[in-house]
């Protein structure tokens, strides 16, 4: 997986990728004693790697990705059945300055004592309650966030199976991304609750259909069917009284807005995701943004084989489906990758010892 990273004009050995896997892995090399190991000899220093990683070019990169997220992904899903896609973005918090323009980062929800983060936008199917990763993009800040959105769905567009329903947070409210996700699927989004006309149609105490026109009256216009939904909060979570939400809710004319609300919430795996692919990022300490949405990319890379693996070689077939095991969890996977690495590898750690060790006196005293 990893010797498929695209450097034009380099070829990898199998072993520095293997040395790539584990430091994006999350492992950091220490001090290696490599003298009299045979098989170590031509493993490749901390500064070797990021040197290499500094070669990556986007656009390559994400046609690599792209092809590894859409082949692992279609070992599991049924090409003849109709899937829900869910987007999203994705904020990795960044502490520091940007590595060659302010364009490389962008402004989000102070998070670990930080407004700025390093953005990607998302697609992913779920499947035997798991999310599964089907494309991944980097996002700019000066670059309009419609932009990233139309390039994930022209490779969600490229799967061979039909788009159910298409859903995505209220960050999505934007005329751009509208016209695009209707054009590909039915689609729900949640509305911003901006602007005097979307305040009014909110202001209600009971749920309705209708038809809201964005930017009214002008060239941009837009038209799109609202479902405004009315439920009641019954003590969940200690709030009580009436939550009022509106959903543009595209191909969906004929159905409630509590119907709408029901589709809208299939996407709530997406939490899940975030969670995994967090345990298996590589941490570091590099501005380069590209060498950083790389260690993202293997991540997500990693939560997809993982879903591979535990339903195709571990899961046992039974009457209704396949029984999913428990006990290999995301977690154990990765500590068997871990562990297989630092074996192959024989790494060894070394820290410097302080030359004195226990004195004399208390040498003597211990007998």
């Amino acid at each position: 997986m990893i010797g498929q990273l695209p450097i034009e004009g380099i070829e990898v050995p199998p072993r520095f990728r293997r040395y790539l896997a584990c430091c994006h892995h999350g492992q950091r090399q220490s001090v290696v004693r490599l003298g009299g190991q045979s098989q170590t000899d031509d493993t490749p220093c901390d500064d070797t790697v990021m040197d290499w990683l500094h070669t990556l070019q986007r656009d390559q990169l994400e046609m690599a990705a792209s092809l590894l997220f859409r082949h692992l992904a279609m070992t599991i899903l049924d090409p003849d059945r109709s899937r829900i896609v869910s987007i999203d973005f994705v904020d990795n918090p960044y502490h520091g300055n940007p590595d060659e323009d302010s364009g490389e980062l962008c402004k989000t929800t102070p998070t670990d004592g930080t407004t700025t983060c390093h953005r990607y936008c998302t697609a992913y199917v779920v499947s035997n309650g798991k999310p599964v990763t089907l494309a991944l993009t980097y996002v700019r800040s000066d670059e309009k966030e419609a932009d990233a959105v139309e390039r994930v769905l022209d490779r969600v567009g490229t799967y061979p199976f039909e788009i159910d329903l298409l859903l995505a947070d209220r960050g999505f409210y934007n005329e751009r991304v509208i016209r695009r996700t209707r054009d590909l699927a039915t689609t729900v989004i949640p509305v911003q609750k901006k602007g005097e006309r979307m305040k009014d149609k909110l202001a209600t105490h009971c749920s309705y259909m209708t038809t809201y026109r964005m930017y009214k009256g002008s060239e941009r216009e837009l038209r799109f069917p609202l479902a405004v939904s009315v439920s009641y909060q019954n003590g969940d979570r200690g709030k009580h009284g009436e939550v009022v939400r509106g959903y543009v809710a595209c191909n969906l004319g004929d159905r409630t807005p509590t119907q709408v609300e029901r589709r809208y919430r299939k996407r709530s795996a997406i939490e899940t995701s975030y969670r995994l692919f967090r345990q298996a990022r590589a941490t570091t300490t590099t501005q380069d943004p590209l060498v950083r949405f790389a260690f993202v990319i293997v991540s997500f890379l990693l939560e997809n084989l993982w879903l591979v693996l535990r339903w195709a070689v571990v899961a046992r077939p039974r009457r209704g489906g396949r029984d999913l095991p428990e006990q290999f969890t995301f977690t154990t996977f990765c500590d068997w990758i871990r562990h297989e690495l630092e074996a192959e590898l024989e790494r060894q750690w070394e820290i410097e010892m302080n030359g004195v060790g226990v004195p004399d006196a208390y040498a003597s005293a211990a007998g």
